[in-house]
């Protein structure tokens, strides 16, 4: 008797240590500063509620920065850009590609001074970029794609509020930034040049993802599928509804809604079920193969060629850099 007694608490203790497991006590979500359907959920707390857990909002300026949080196990799930998140991953962090929050098409553009019309113009000239980050890695492809003389440009790297700083200035000629840092170039006197959408004849898939923390991943599966079905519920929001949403936006991030909107309106947002797919990141079978598979390789030789990583670092596949199975239930899933 007392010998079941004894069984029946621990199978009790163990569920009760399961299912407290199950549902995190907080989960830090890192961001930038700019304007994101993201943001949406931070306004509304719908996050928090799809999660059934407070959630801690951590601000970053720079991918660079969300690699530092990752690498300090400060933060659980980050949005940021497909080159900072090559290099963490080729640099062996312990995290994973589970979505794409939007592809860059506007959003991140060159602004040049008068004497700068178009991208050859910037032989001779200081332009500005901020370190590890889809910025340079635009910068770089553009440099590479038009076949210009790098060595005849200075590159600068800023983080962007000290490009507005340097623009101001007078010490830099251009700047490769993302809003709402290209519209304050603008207002001071700068004109788009050059915007990362123009790669993608060229081949350059170039994007936002949701990068989680593999340990978090594992024991709080359902968190992140949550996670994901909520950034969905916000593009459609912001799709029915761009203005409203771009006010929301604007008033979370404290910036002008023309602001906000332009930004948001400057990503593409492929669906859950497309991401779930060859094109994106798979449906679980021959992930190097994918769309961003192809778009890691692509991404880290590049940052190998100019020497922002090690050639031998590279990873032969990239079957532990994404998981689909969180993006795929979440389509499942979505109502």
């Amino acid at each position: 008797m007392k010998k079941g007694l004894c069984l029946l608490l621990a199978a009790g203790s163990l569920w009760a240590n399961t299912s407290f497991g199950a549902t995190p006590t907080e989960v830090r979500v890192a961001y930038s500063g700019g304007s994101q359907v993201l943001m949406l959920a931070k306004a509304d707390g719908s996050l928090d509620k799809a999660l059934h857990s407070p959630v801690k909002w951590v601000q970053f300026a720079s991918g660079a920065d969300a690699l530092n949080y990752f690498a300090s196990n400060a933060i659980d799930i980050a949005n940021f850009g497909s080159s900072p998140a090559t290099a963490g991953i080729v640099r062996k962090l312990p995290v994973e590609i589970i979505g794409v929050s939007g592809v860059i098409a506007s959003y991140e553009r060159l602004i040049g001074k008068d004497g700068i019309n178009t991208i050859r113009d910037i032989e001779g000239k200081r332009v500005a970029y901020p370190p590890n980050s889809t910025a340079q890695y635009a910068l770089e492809a553009a440099i590479s794609v038009n076949k210009l003389d790098r060595s005849k440009i200075t590159l600068l790297p800023l983080r962007p509020a000290e490009m507005v700083a340097a623009w101001k200035r007078g010490d830099i000629d251009a700047g490769y930034v993302w809003a709402p840092f290209a519209q304050e170039l603008e207002a001071s006197g700068g004109h788009q040049v050059f915007a990362t959408k123009d790669l993608q004849k060229a081949g350059y898939l170039i994007y936002n993802n949701y990068v989680v923390r593999k340990a978090f991943a594992e024991q709080y599966p359902d968190a992140v599928t949550a996670f994901l079905r909520v950034h969905q519920q916000k593009v459609d929001e912001f799709k029915k509804d761009p203005e409203r949403a771009a006010a929301i936006v604007a008033k979370e991030v404290g910036a002008p809604v023309t602001t906000a909107a332009n930004t948001l309106g400057g990503l593409e947002y492929p669906s859950l079920s497309e991401q779930g797919t060859a094109a994106w990141l798979g449906n679980g079978t021959h992930t190097s193969d994918s769309g961003i598979g192809k778009a890691l390789s692509k991404t880290s030789d590049f940052l190998a060629g100019i020497g922002e990583l090690r050639k031998r670092d590279i990873p032969a596949n990239w079957d532990a850099a994404i998981d689909s199975r969180y993006i795929r239930d979440a389509a499942a899933t979505a109502q």
